[in-house]
Order: C-alpha cells, then sequence, then structure tokens
C-alpha cells in the first residue's frame, strides 16, 4: 500500500514536471484515472497539477470572449473590453440575446448561461476543448458534455483526459471552422477542409509543411497571438513576414515585387480566391424569418432558406473584395445610433486610405445582410434566436426577450436594415505558382482592382504608384539642398 502511495506521488511529480513544457512530451494515460461525468471533474483533476494554466486562460479573451479593444481605431486605450461577448455581428447576431447557452458550446469553459455571471472557479475552465486527441470530446447546450453522449458512449472523458497533448488544427477548427453555426459559414478561409489539406489547398497547412495553427499563432502563458477584422482584440499580431523576410530574393523579378510589397499585402497575391474547397455564406437577411417558402433552391449543396434563419447567399471560389488596411478597424458598437438607416450599416470595416504609409491592400470577404433595427432608438436590435426565433418565428416576442436579456430597450417597432462585415482572409494560402501575376491586377486583364475606388487615376502601372510623385518631389528638394551646399 506504501509503495503504491509512494509511485503515485512520484508519477504526480513527474508529470508537474512537465507542466509548462509540451504538453505532447508526457502520456497522461498513466497520471488520469477515470470515470468522469462531467468536463470539470476532468479539469479538477488537471488542475492537480496545470492551477496556473487555468489561472492564464481565464484572463484570455479565448475564455472572457474580449479584452482591450486594440484593433479598434479610436478605443485602444479603453478601460472597457470588447469582444464576442458583447458585439454585433450579421451572422447570427449576438450572444447576450438570451441565446449563450447554444453559443458556448464553443467556449473555453463550462457553465456561463448567463450574460453577467462569467465563471470565476478555476474548476470551470475547458481543457479539453483544446487538448483532448481521443474519445471523440464535444460540448452540448450550456458549454458542458451532452449527459446523454456520456450515458450512449459517445463521448468518453477518460479517453480524451488521457489522450491530451499540444493542440493540432483539429481542436482548433472545432470551434473555428464552424463559426456563424456551421462548417465554412463565417470566414470564409477556415473550414473543416484545412482538417486534412493538401499541398494546392493551403501551402502551410499541406504537407510536406502540415503546419499547425500555433506555429503561426504564438501562445504564451494560453494568450494566443493573432488579429483579425472579426476581432476588437489581440494578442500580438501575425504577420507574414515573421518568417518571409525577403521572399522575392531569388526572383529575377525582385527589385519590382519588392516595391508591391510597400503597398500590395502578400495575402493580396498568395490568396487569389477563398473558400475553394467548400461553399461560404456571402449574405444573410433574417427579414425572411417565419415565411413558408416552397420551391427552395440550392447553392453548391447548401441550403438557401431555413423558416427560422432567412435566406441565405453562398459562394464559392469568391474572388476577395480589396481595400486599403493600417491593422485598425472602425466597429458598430452596441446601442450606436445609425445616421442614416437606408445606408449599409459597416459593423466592421478596415481603417486605411492610399495616403497612409502604414496601409497596404488587403483581400476580405465581405458579408452583407439584413437584421432588425428598432424604428425609435435606431440602433441594431438585440433579439433572442435559439431557444426563441428560431422556434416560434414571431420577431415581437423575440426583440422584446432579447432587450430584457441584454439591458438595451426594444420600443416595439422594428424595421431591417442592410448591414456588411468585412472579415480578413489569411489563410488558404496558395503555391508560388498559383499566386497572381502581373495581368491578373494590370493591363486590359483586371477584373480584381478597382483602382480608381482606392484612389488611383487608374492602374497604377500606367498613371504611376501612390508613392512616386512624393518620392520624386522628396528627392528632388534633397537635390537642390545638396546643391546649394
Amino acid at each position: 500500500m506504501k509503495a503504491r502511495i509512494v509511485l503515485t506521488i512520484l508519477a504526480a511529480m513527474a508529470l508537474c514536471m512537465y507542466a509548462t513544457g509540451p504538453a505532447a512530451a508526457v502520456d497522461h494515460a498513466q497520471f488520469v484515472k477515470g470515470p468522469f461525468n462531467s468536463g470539470e471533474e476532468v479539469t479538477k483533476a488537471c488542475l492537480q497539477c496545470h492551477e496556473k494554466q487555468a489561472e492564464d486562460l481565464m484572463q484570455t479573451p479565448h475564455y472572457k470572449w474580449k479584452g482591450v479593444p486594440r484593433t479598434v481605431k479610436g478605443l485602444e486605450d479603453s478601460k472597457e473590453e470588447y469582444g464576442k461577448a458583447n458585439l454585433l455581428n450579421n451572422f447570427c447576431t449576438d450572444v447576450e440575446g438570451g441565446s449563450r447557452p447554444f453559443c458556448v458550446k464553443c467556449h473555453a469553459g463550462y457553465g456561463w448561461t448567463e450574460n453577467d455571471k462569467l465563471p470565476k472557479e478555476k474548476s470551470k475552465t475547458d481543457c479539453l476543448v483544446c487538448h483532448a486527441k481521443e474519445g471523440n470530446y464535444r460540448k452540448g447546450l450550456g458549454g458542458d458534455v451532452d449527459k446523454k453522449d456520456l450515458a450512449k458512449g459517445r463521448v468518453n472523458l477518460e479517453k480524451a483526459a488521457q489522450s491530451v497533448s499540444s493542440p493540432n488544427r483539429d481542436n482548433c477548427g472545432a470551434c473555428h471552422f464552424f463559426g456563424g453555426g456551421g462548417d465554412a459559414v463565417k470566414h470564409g478561409d477556415l473550414d473543416s477542409s484545412l482538417s486534412k489539406p493538401t499541398k494546392d489547398m493551403d501551402v502551410h497547412m499541406g504537407k510536406p509543411m502540415d503546419m499547425n495553427c500555433q506555429a503561426c499563432h504564438i501562445a504564451k502563458d494560453h494568450r494566443i497571438a493573432g488579429a483579425s477584422t472579426f476581432l476588437a482584440t489581440n494578442d500580438g499580431r501575425v504577420s507574414c513576414e515573421d518568417c518571409h523576410r525577403d521572399p522575392h530574393k531569388d526572383s529575377p523579378s525582385h527589385r519590382v515585387l519588392a516595391r508591391h510589397q510597400k503597398t500590395v499585402a502578400c495575402q493580396t497575391c498568395h490568396i487569389p480566391t477563398f473558400a475553394r474547397a467548400q461553399a461560404t455564406k456571402m449574405s444573410w437577411d433574417w427579414s425572411t424569418v417565419g415565411k413558408d417558402i416552397e420551391d427552395i433552391q440550392e447553392q453548391y449543396g447548401k441550403e438557401t432558406y431555413a423558416k427560422h434563419k432567412g435566406t441565405f447567399v453562398w459562394g464559392k471560389d469568391v474572388i476577395p473584395v480589396y481595400v486599403w488596411y493600417n491593422g485598425k478597424t472602425e466597429r458598430y458598437l452596441k446601442g450606436e445610433k445609425i445616421k442614416d438607416p437606408k445606408q449599409v450599416v459597416y459593423i466592421s470595416k478596415p481603417v486605411g486610405n492610399i495616403k497612409d504609409r502604414n496601409s497596404r491592400i488587403y483581400p476580405f470577404k465581405v458579408h452583407t445582410g439584413k437584421q432588425p433595427m428598432d424604428s425609435k432608438y435606431k440602433y441594431l436590435s438585440i433579439f433572442q434566436n435559439f431557444g426563441g426565433l428560431w422556434t416560434h418565428y414571431n420577431w415581437e416576442k423575440a426583440l422584446a426577450d432579447g432587450a430584457k436579456a441584454s439591458g438595451l430597450p426594444y420600443s416595439g417597432k422594428y424595421e431591417f436594415v442592410s448591414t456588411a462585415f468585412y472579415g480578413s482572409i489569411n489563410h488558404e494560402v496558395a503555391p508560388k505558382d498559383k499566386a497572381l501575376q502581373c495581368g491578373d491586377c494590370h493591363f486590359g486583364g483586371n477584373k480584381r482592382l478597382n483602382w480608381k475606388a482606392l484612389g488611383y487615376a487608374g492602374d497604377p502601372m500606367r498613371t504611376g504608384g501612390r508613392f512616386e510623385k512624393k518620392e520624386r518631389d522628396e528627392n528632388s528638394k534633397q537635390g537642390k539642398k545638396t546643391a546649394k551646399r
């Protein structure tokens, strides 16, 4: 008996020695024993050695679903935090209207079913969602494992707990591939095809490179680097130049391409289209909810109408929208008054212009929609979809219930307005032989870039680049000063 106790203590000490190192280095099967009846029970076992990791996770946007709005222009020093927890979009729109029990299936924790009650106990952190490799781990409503799945053996928590290691693409993809309510719906450049992609699908994630997400999205103390126009905050930015310092040095066109890099983001040329394997949702019209439409057509095998959600438009092999971007966004905030409801309401829009030297031309997915606005208060309304509109199709009730849950008043009158959301495109990087060529953007073959919308007089190959005149003027001034000396 004493020998068994000693061995158990030694095993626990060995596991703790690895607590700050690569999780993959430790076979947890020898330390973690079930049975477990909930994800929270697994976390309590993890906390015996990983208490600090749980504390770290609870301070991150993955747990809080918000953070300092570093990417939002004018709010960089805000004391109020923003994120998925309190911002709107034009997909499922929000989590505050009473729909949180559905949304938290993708939360890195357990038990967060009410808006203002983010659990503070370390046992509420979810280790398995990012680290389990086996056991078919998945979460149900309310953010915990479905009891029926456990009872029927569809989820094995002991096997999941024993299989933990560093996250792989499937761990990250369990949430990020399925954003917006389904596979490929939200992001356009992230879907389940990236679980095991070919090199042509993504040169980094396909073999032979086979890179995991954290190869670029570096993590420290569970804070994961990466910024996007989908987000309000970031824990460090990721750029292609982190690895590709002088990517065209061996190219015969090195000089021309190096000049392009000052104005054109790497993604613009190296991601010619997005949604290459699966169609992505390009528009979502909530105004048609509840209608009985019989002749429903499909696009790319996807439904274009659902009675509880409305009407959809899908796109595949989509050419991105190209705009200037300097790393900041303009973001619609909860309760913000809409000045002109007849105009498109931009929920997220990149900041930048041709005169801003920090701006470059980036590719984006622009998701359009129609969603309710309060006719009196003139702000986007928060409504209850899960457990509400999705069941009874009654807008009046859904808006009233959403107002009660969110604290944003509903006047009793509503109308639908057009919205748009710019989403960053950073994945599905094509091999270099599939990158855009000169004629794809310049000369008569250009079907991609609207030069005038970007601020150019015309094709810069003919009219000159944005820096050329200024640089000539500066060189001329410098030359005159030198001549006087």
